[in-house]
């Protein structure tokens, strides 16, 4: 009898920022998945469920661990960080699943952080925005920097991911170099450390200032669009509700 795969996002980082489905699920769950610094936020939850892990960049072997154990009938917890579908595990168990024993898969969403980061900063995200990886260990850098381009010009709010690590120390002042091609230096941007956690923290500048700003991969950082704009403290991006017109307008 085939289980389920449950394919969990646990938010950014403790359970007060996890959904209510997240943790039935885990409560549910036979064993959890995952790599172990998301496997520790769920023992917090569910400390006696047995926990399956693999080291970093062994994010194949651990989908396939996962849909084994499912095909074999168990329920089963694969927990990503954020939510399963943005830079997470989802896409890569539904690629896999054709070599096991068909099993349910259940993607429960989690809050990624392009959304907890900016609810920390205020609200730059109000109008359209994206979301860029600064990772070339899946994309080729010359791929990201399409996208940089695409984003800076179209004048769309940025989420950065993964901006800068110890083996990519230049990644975000790249990136800035390219938007600051389409951007005014002035831009509002921001970033946000360890979200959600007790340790979180988080800063306010412009984009030349972004460019030398020492980020790790515990940050996310956010460039607002033309029209962001500091107001008390926070970022804020205008959604355009003050040109719209009153109730019982003709216009």
């Amino acid at each position: 009898m085939s289980g389920t795969l449950h394919i969990v996002g646990l938010g950014p980082g403790n359970e007060r920022f996890m959904t209510q489905a997240a943790i039935e699920t885990l409560k549910n769950a036979d064993i959890i998945c995952g790599y172990h610094v998301y496997t520790a936020l769920a023992s917090a939850v569910v400390p006696d469920t047995p926990v399956f892990t693999t080291p970093m960049r062994k994010e194949i072997d651990r989908c396939r661990e996962a849909l084994r154990l499912a095909s074999e009938g168990k329920d089963v917890a694969m927990v990503c960080s954020g939510d399963a579908g943005v830079y997470g595990m989802a896409g890569l168990i539904m690629e896999l699943a054709h070599e096991f024993d068909p099993v349910d898969i259940d993607v429960v969403c989690g809050v990624t952080a392009a959304l907890s980061g900016a609810a920390v900063l205020g609200a730059p995200l109000t109008n359209d925005f994206c979301t860029i990886s600064l990772s070339d260990q899946l994309t080729p850098w010359e791929e990201i920097e399409k996208r940089l381009h695409a984003a800076g010009e179209a004048d769309f709010c940025i989420a950065l991911y993964n901006p800068m690590s110890r083996h990519r120390p230049l990644h975000l002042q790249k990136a800035c170099d390219i938007l600051l091609e389409h951007r005014n230096p002035e831009t509002v941007c921001g970033v946000v450390r360890q979200i959600g956690r007790d340790d979180q923290s988080f800063w306010i500048g412009t984009l030349a200032k972004l460019r030398d700003y020492e980020c790790d991969m515990f940050c996310t950082a956010f460039v607002g669009n033309e029209k962001t704009r500091i107001i008390d403290g926070r970022m804020v991006t205008p959604r355009g509700y003050e040109k719209k017109p009153e109730m019982g307008s003709t216009d």
